[in-house]
């Protein structure tokens, strides 16, 4: 059976004090896209905990990357991050070309920050011919050096589907993570303000995934589903719980086109919802399909909230553009830095 994601807070200012201990200086890497990101996670500890490292990323006259690592010496025997950024294929090789080298200056340990396993959707093969590229991106990652006490650590949030995990090799830990807590966070600040939540999940794939989150939480659950008529159209539908007189929060792990929230959403108002937010982790917007969910461009469904989190680059794009709210994780992974 598949372990759950873990949303457990701990102790921040402990597992610092353990870390800094046993006398070995933490050092963080990161993708060109995560620089905001990384000085976030810097501030977030004081400056004199993480250093931030520095990688020249340039390209030879042929477009193959011509990498180097300054202060590579610095690298011996200290604890290494590196916060990656998979959104794009052709920044793919370089970063994992940098991983495959950092064990190789002979750090103590390395954690990989990967807040989003961009192949999570493709983790199944169907139909001969498909290729399951999850498969092939976790095994790339899996061939990571052994560092000088161990294996790596590959640091994923809300991966689209739990078996992802089981994709890698021995080679390297997968440790699971969830952005919920942030949401979490957030409602709780809204009730004060007597809002009356429900939580709906557009399709049983998201009820499986997050629905343990809530359970010690007297959230009413709501779960949709689309179902299919005699014309062979699909229809969104409320298919499990009641969402008259709430504010339903729909909670998904990514959102690509759009399209399935605003049909839920849809859905949940014509069966007696008062208001409508969202939440998803990685906020893809594929096409700057952003835009449908303005309010100006979409007078049918008026999202009181979008959150999502800064997992993915493009989201900085959505910063002071209602309805979108954007919550930053650099928090969790300090946290996760430490543990």
């Amino acid at each position: 059976m598949a372990s759950k994601v873990s949303i457990r807070k701990s102790s921040l200012k402990s597992a610092e004090q353990q870390r800094q201990n046993d006398g070995y200086s933490t050092i963080l890497f990161y993708a060109p896209g995560m620089h905001k990101l990384a000085e976030e996670i810097q501030s977030c500890n004081g400056k004199t905990s993480i250093r931030l490292g520095d990688i020249e990323w340039h390209e030879f006259p042929d477009k193959w990357p011509n990498l180097f690592i300054r202060n590579s010496e610095q690298i011996r025997n200290s604890h290494v991050l590196f916060l990656a950024s998979f959104d794009n294929p052709l920044t793919i090789f370089e970063q994992i070309s940098i991983l495959y080298h950092l064990p190789k200056y002979l750090c103590r340990s390395l954690k990989v920050l990967l807040p989003y396993f961009p192949t999570g959707t493709m983790e199944r093969i169907q139909i001969q011919g498909e290729i399951a590229t999850a498969y092939s991106l976790a095994q790339m990652l899996s061939s990571i050096p052994l560092t000088r006490t161990g294996p790596s650590e590959i640091v994923i949030f809300d991966i689209h589907a739990l078996q992802n995990q089981f994709y890698f090799s021995s080679n390297v830990i997968v440790r699971l993570e969830s952005t919920v807590e942030l949401l979490l966070n957030e409602m709780k600040t809204k009730e004060m303000m007597n809002e009356k939540y429900a939580i709906a999940f557009p399709d049983d794939g998201a009820h499986k995934r997050f629905a343990y989150l809530f359970n010690n939480i007297n959230y009413p659950i709501i779960i949709c589903s689309k179902i299919r008529q005699e014309d062979d159209k699909r229809v969104t539908t409320v298919k499990e719980g009641n969402p008259k007189g709430y504010h339903c929060m729909i909670v998904d792990d990514l959102v690509q086109s759009g399209g399935t929230l605003i049909e839920c959403a849809q859905a949940l108002l014509q069966n007696g919802a008062v208001n409508i937010s969202a939440f998803v982790g990685h906020g893809i917007f594929p096409n700057e399909s952003w835009k449908k969910f303005l309010h100006s461009n979409n007078p049918k469904v008026h999202f009181d909230t979008f959150y999502v989190t800064n997992t993915y680059p493009n989201t900085q794009l959505l910063v002071d553009k209602s309805p979108f709210k954007v919550l930053s994780i650099a928090q969790i992974l300090c946290n996760i830095c430490f543990q």
